[in-house]
């Protein structure tokens, strides 16, 4: 992790930090399975990765052609090289599948955490406004659209929100 940018908040440069460590925990807290799928996932993703199947399997089809007179054919319908092929992309799409669900769990842990921090922020502001509409009561200052204050000093209860975006979307 980079020292701390010093045109950032010392908060948010906490913040960064304690999500950078958490995600390290939670790479080393990953079970040995999840860890080799990451690394072959990052691998195949690669252009070396490409670059290795571009030379075997042309050397294989080069071969298998006769066009390489030292090297007999040994796979001259190519079966061999498609059943290769398949159960490599077999367990490729296993390796990137598993990838995928351990990020998916991450992004939902994410979105959550999300989600908690907005209905916190959200009940905070909502407190905020009822108290700045009491001191403004108290000292007789006029509220241009008392209606709007009245909106916002109303709690947002999620599961009817939940409920309203269902609703639209049918």
């Amino acid at each position: 992790m980079p020292d701390a940018e010093p045109n950032l908040a010392p908060v948010l440069d906490r913040n960064i930090r304690a999500l950078w460590h958490r995600r390290e925990a939670e790479a080393r807290a990953a079970a040995w399975q999840e860890r080799v799928a990451d690394v072959l996932t990052r691998f195949t993703g690669s252009m070396a990765f490409v670059g290795i199947h571009i030379v075997a399997f042309g050397l294989w089809i080069v071969a298998n052609l006769g066009w390489l007179p030292p090297v007999p054919v040994w796979d001259p319908s190519f079966a061999v090289l498609a059943m290769v092929a398949s159960v490599e992309a077999i367990f490729l799409s296993t390796f990137v599948l598993m990838s995928q669900n351990r990020m998916a769990a991450a992004a939902d842990k994410r979105a959550d955490l999300d989600l908690q921090i907005s209905l916190l922020a959200e009940h905070e502001i909502t407190r905020l406004a009822k108290m700045l509409a009491a001191i403004c009561e108290k000292l007789g200052v006029a509220i241009d659209d008392p209606s709007e204050l009245e909106d916002i000093k109303r709690d947002v209860a999620p599961e009817a929100v939940l409920d309203r975006i269902e609703e639209a979307e049918r």
